[in-house]
C-alpha cells in the first residue's frame, strides 16, 4: 500500500481537514509568536482572528530568530478557542526531537503541522547557531505519516493512544511550462501531506495556469492547495519580497499599483482583498493563506473583508491522474 494512502472514511481531526474535506474555500493567517515569556498579547492577536479564519499558522523560529517556542504558543491559541497549525521545521532539531514534539502537539489537543525546512541560520540574527537538518520536509513528512498510521515510532515502540494529525506541506507555485511537473509536490504528497501552504504568489494569472496544470495532473484533486498572499504596506516591500524572499511572485502591475496609489497601505490591502477573491473562483485552488509580518494590524481587516472564508470552493474538471 502506498504510504500516503488515505482513507476519507475516517473522522476528520481538525477543523481543518473538516472543511477541506467539504469543500470549502478555506482562510489561514499566520502569526509570529513573541520574544516574550508573555502570551497575552498574543493571544488577544489570535482573537481577534479567531471568527474569520478557519486555522493561524504558528511561525516556527521565523526568520530564522528566536521567538516564543511555536508548540507552547500553538497551545495558548487552542486555550483561547483558536486552531492553530503548529508549523515544525527541520533546522533546529534531530528526528529524536521532532518525534517528541509531534507526541507533545497530539497530547495538547494539536491536530494541523504544517512541516517546513526553517530558515538557514546564516540569515538570522544569531549565525554562528549550528543548523540540524537530520530530516528533509520529506523525510519528516513520512516519519510523522508512519507514525500516524503505524502507531510506532520508527524504532519500533509503540505510540499509545489516540494520533491524529494533519500534515501540511510548503510549496512555491510557478508558472508551467509545457510538460511541467510538480515534483516536489508529488514526493510531499506521497510523503502523506494533507494539504499545502504556498508562498507568496500575488499573480491570479499565475495561479489560474498553476491550478490548470494541477487539475490535469490529478494532483488538485488530492492535495487542497492554499496560495499564499499578503496585504503589501508599500512598493518598497514589495520589491524586497520580490529580492528576499524565495519563490515570491509579485507582478510588476502591483509595484506600480503600491508606487501611483496616495496611499500604499491602503492600496496594498485593496489588492489582497481582491486577490483572495479572485483565488476563490479558480478551480483547484482549496483556499488562501494570509501573511502580513510587515502588517499584522491589516490581516484582520483584509480577511473581513474579502469575506471567502468558508465558501463553496470553485468546482475542478475531473481529471485523471498520470502515471
Amino acid at each position: 500500500m502506498n504510504i500516503a494512502t488515505k482513507v476519507e472514511s475516517v473522522a476528520a481531526v481538525s477543523r481543518l481537514q473538516e472543511q477541506l474535506r467539504n469543500g470549502k474555500f478555506v482562510v489561514t493567517a499566520e502569526l509570529t509568536p513573541p520574544v516574550s515569556g508573555d502570551a497575552r498579547g498574543f493571544v488577544e492577536r489570535g482573537f481577534g482572528l479567531r471568527d474569520l479564519v478557519t486555522a493561524i499558522n504558528i511561525t516556527d523560529g521565523a526568520g530564522a530568530k528566536a521567538h516564543m517556542s511555536s508548540l507552547v504558543a500553538a497551545h495558548f491559541l487552542l486555550d483561547a478557542g483558536i486552531e492553530p497549525i503548529l508549523q515544525l521545521t527541520c533546522r533546529d532539531r534531530n528526528r529524536i526531537a521532532l518525534q517528541g514534539e509531534l507526541l507533545g502537539a497530539v497530547a495538547l489537543g494539536i491536530r494541523n503541522v504544517l512541516v517546513l525546512k526553517g530558515d538557514d541560520p546564516r540569515s538570522g540574527d544569531q549565525p554562528d547557531a549550528k543548523p540540524v537538518f537530520d530530516l528533509d520536509t520529506v523525510g519528516l513528512l513520512t516519519m510523522a505519516h508512519r507514525m500516524r498510521s503505524e502507531h510506532r515510532l520508527p524504532s519500533g515502540a509503540e505510540i499509545k493512544g489516540a494520533f491524529g494529525l494533519v500534515l501540511g506541506a510548503a510549496e512555491i507555485p510557478v508558472d508551467p511550462p509545457e510538460g511541467w511537473r510538480p515534483e516536489g509536490l508529488l514526493a510531499k504528497l506521497e510523503a502523506g501531506a494533507d494539504f499545502a501552504q504556498t508562498q507568496f504568489c500575488m499573480d491570479a494569472g499565475v495561479v489560474r495556469r498553476y491550478a490548470s496544470r494541477l487539475l490535469d495532473l490529478g494532483v488538485a484533486q488530492r492535495l487542497p492547495i492554499l496560495i499564499g498572499v499578503a496585504p503589501i504596506p508599500s512598493a518598497r516591500s514589495a520589491r524586497w519580497m520580490k529580492e528576499k524572499l524565495y519563490g515570491t511572485l509579485i507582478p510588476q502591475e502591483i509595484v506600480s499599483r503600491l508606487e501611483g496609489a496616495a496611499d500604499a497601505k491602503s492600496e496594498g490591502e485593496a489588492i489582497c482583498i481582491e486577490l483572495m477573491r479572485q483565488l476563490a473562483e479558480i478551480p483547484g485552488i482549496a483556499g488562501a493563506h494570509v501573511m502580513a509580518p510587515q502588517n499584522p494590524s491589516a490581516l484582520a481587516e483584509v480577511i473581513s473583508a474579502a469575506g471567502v472564508n468558508g465558501k463553496r470552493r470553485a468546482a475542478g474538471v475531473p481529471a485523471q491522474a498520470e502515471p
